[in-house]
């Protein structure tokens, strides 16, 4: 009899941001299926602890980090109060589906703070603490094909995100030497309630039957394992790379 694999993350604790709903949740019962110890974090606590009973109803290790990821310093704190981590995955993100004639410089700002300044500030943080102890690390941030591809009327994400690849591969060269891996995972249409109005919109999912290889809408945890894989010891070699999760929408044209 083939014997069982045993989870790949024992003993390793993991940060998720933005995970009590959609992908950033799926990220997160991910990672604890695979054995880690996980916290879970928003700015809503009561939506945070919906998120943690949910998850620890599956006999999963997780706790809940109540803090703003753009407020840098109660970040910090939030990290330091939690104790070591191992693992960090960088999922919040907001939305401003505006272009040129509408979206301000101010407006810009605000998406690269909570896109980009957050992200870097965390990862400094958690990475300081991974060298301090001289432990590897993981650190994962969550892109989006439109930094890749750019959309019409969607300025500032695709600003946002083209950015956060170019941080992930600045960092990956930075901490390399210390067995600290950055990556980024760039997902593409996924069905979650960010997106429940296009989701509901027979027009927008004709246009993904045509415009993405396997033609449909992805589901929140098929990005799960990708973020899994990229949080444990087979990644080991993996560092600075942009890993594509869109159901084949940017290999068509």
């Amino acid at each position: 009899m083939p014997q069982p694999v045993p989870p790949r993350l024992v003993h390793r604790r993991a940060l998720v941001t933005g995970s009590v709903r959609g992908l950033g949740l799926e990220m997160a019962r991910a990672i604890a299926r695979s054995g880690a110890s996980v916290i879970l974090n928003g700015r809503d606590p009561r939506a945070l602890d919906a998120a943690v009973s949910e998850l620890a109803a599956e006999d999963l290790q997780v706790t809940g980090a109540p803090f703003d990821v753009t407020d840098h310093e109660a970040a910090a704190r939030a990290v330091e109060a939690v104790g070591p981590v191992d693992v960090l995955v960088n999922n919040v993100g907001r939305r401003d589906r505006r272009g040129l004639d509408t979206l301000t410089p101010a407006d810009l700002a605000t998406m690269l703070d909570s896109h980009l300044v957050a992200t870097y500030a965390l990862c400094r943080t958690v990475s300081s603490g991974l060298v301090a102890r001289g432990e590897p690390g993981r650190l994962v941030n969550v892109s989006s094909v439109v930094g890749q591809l750019g959309r019409a009327g969607d300025l500032a994400y695709a600003t946002a995100k083209a950015g956060l690849d170019g941080l992930t591969r600045a960092l990956a060269a930075d901490l390399g030497a210390h067995a600290i891996t950055v990556n980024s995972v760039a997902p593409g249409t996924f069905a979650t309630e960010v997106n429940a109005e296009l989701v509901d919109d027979p027009h927008w999912s004709a246009w993904l039957r045509t415009r993405t290889a396997l033609g449909r809408w992805g589901q929140p945890a098929e990005i799960a394992g990708m973020v899994a894989f990229l949080a444990g010891d087979d990644s080991s070699f993996v560092t600075g790379q942009t890993l594509t999760v869109d159901g084949g929408m940017t290999i068509r044209f």
